[in-house]
């Protein structure tokens, strides 16, 4: 249902947002869309500064920004200290979540072994499979092609999309989602060499997620040699994402597409990795530490620490190299001049004995 502008701003006042309205508290706001495609029926936010000269082409209703701001006196605005936790406020109470439809069905039904418990009003289509001794929470979605393995413990409210493979006694806490292709609980990487061949150790240990945990599409978490993979609560990776056997993953910690770590890794909690970091084994990550795009970590990260480069090292230093990089051209220039001014003066010193 449409919210008129005097509203959105109540419901930002729940999250003790304290917005401040210049503009018309009656305009009428279906929606949320970017500056670039909103219409004069959606609100808007500009949480980065230098993308302020957009403001004066948009068609929005509205725009969320910070006090300091200068928008067209044309523009209705919603004045708040961070814009982009308003406008997802805004987003989850103007849209909502998405919903997930009961089966309709058609062909054949999901398969659910006769020792596997369901918990109540659990939302199972057709062709998803529960395996024996599985245990599935309440309010659970599981879509098509979902193969959840023996003795595996799922909680409440967790969403499996389609063709994600839980291997056996992986467990997942409460309003866990997994997106579709994700692989948790297969072998890891766990040979030893014997007589000359590699001679694969089992992987009898487990995966185990915590609760609010969400995995993007086509991840794999590798089960443990012994004992468990651990994934901490609250923490949210993007697609393509490897976990290697053995590894600890923190709280809240976040995970841009293409981040690989090895097994047996310690990442604290609050952790920030960019895109195609990559992580060697038997190290630490220290609590909120970040990880830059293309990183490759060969030793352990301090608390607080950022990371940039190939080894990564602290970024402060990074950020050093790649000025001298940059100077580069004119440096080589430079000791070219001097070889010639050095070659004459030798020329001259030689000339003069």
């Amino acid at each position: 249902m449409p919210h008129t502008l005097s509203q959105v701003c109540e419901i930002l006042e729940r999250y003790a947002m304290q917005p401040t309205l210049a503009g018309d508290g009656r305009r009428s706001i279906a929606g949320v869309a970017t500056l670039e495609e909103a219409s004069e029926e959606q609100i808007s936010f500009l949480s980065n500064p230098k993308y302020e000269k957009m403001l004066a082409g948009t068609r929005a209703a509205a725009v969320v920004c910070k006090p300091e701001i200068a928008a067209p006196p044309h523009l209705n605005v919603v004045r708040v200290a961070d814009p982009y936790a308003a406008i997802t406020v805004l987003i989850a109470e103007l849209h909502g979540y998405r919903r997930h439809p009961r089966p309709r069905i058609v062909g054949g039904a999901a398969h659910v072994a006769p020792s596997a418990v369901v918990g109540e009003n659990a939302n199972i289509h057709p062709g998803a499979t529960i395996d024996e001794h599985a245990t599935v929470g309440r309010n659970a979605t599981v879509y098509p092609g979902v193969y959840v393995g023996p003795r595996c413990r799922i909680g409440d409210d967790v969403t499996l999309y389609p063709n994600v493979v839980l291997y056996d006694d992986t467990v997942l806490g409460n309003r866990v989602t997994i997106h579709a292709g994700t692989v948790i609980g297969n072998d890891g990487l766990g040979y030893a060499p014997i007589g000359g061949k590699w001679v694969k150790i089992p992987q009898i240990g487990i995966v185990e997620l915590g609760d609010d945990v969400e995995i993007g599409a086509n991840c794999s978490i590798d089960r443990a040699t012994l004992g468990r993979t651990r994934i901490g609560n609250g923490t949210k990776m993007s697609n393509l994402i490897a976990i290697g056997h053995g590894t600890h993953v923190g709280e809240h910690c976040m995970f841009v597409a293409q981040v690989g770590l090895a097994g047996s890794v310690e990442v604290g909690d609050r952790v920030t990795m960019a895109g195609q970091a990559g992580v060697v084994g038997h190290i630490r990550i220290g609590d909120k530490a970040t990880i830059g795009a293309k990183a490759g970590v060969t030793n352990s990260v301090a608390d607080g620490e950022t990371v940039l480069g190939a080894p990564a090292i602290p970024v402060r230093e990074m950020r050093r190299q790649v000025a001298c990089l940059m100077r580069l051209p004119e440096t080589t220039e430079t000791v070219k001049q001097l070889d010639k001014r050095l070659a004459e003066l030798e020329r001259r010193l030689g000339e003069a004995t």
